[in-house]
């Protein structure tokens, strides 16, 4: 696997913590929270103490946000307009790169083993 992409592991819990979250992306939790204010998209509960609870929605939402900033470049008023503009899309895109990127890994697998 290539070193700068994220393999989330399969979504099972109802509610992920901030620093699940986080863990997921390899990322601080600041910029959880930050894409958390930025992002629409992101809509977690609050428990009664005030912490958020990210649905798998939620996670999946910020995969598609990580993909574009930070694999793609995108801005984030680029990424909330790609998002805004057609979200089936982006996903569409995301899941190819990431069969591309299996694909470009099992070939490079391959060729060491000739």
């Amino acid at each position: 696997m290539e070193e700068n992409q994220i393999e989330i592991p399969k979504l099972t819990k109802v509610y992920y913590s901030i620093g699940e979250v986080a863990d997921m992306f390899k990322v601080n939790t600041s910029l959880i929270r930050f894409w958390d204010k930025e992002f629409d998209i992101i809509q977690p509960k609050k428990n009664k103490k005030g912490n958020r609870q990210f649905t798998q929605e939620d996670v999946k939402n910020y995969h598609l946000i990580h993909f574009l900033v930070k694999e793609r470049g995108y801005t984030l008023k680029g990424a909330k307009d790609k998002i805004k503009g057609n979200k089936n899309e982006v996903t569409n895109q995301q899941q190819l790169v990431k069969k591309m990127s299996r694909i470009k890994s099992f070939l490079l697998q391959l060729k060491q083993e000739l």
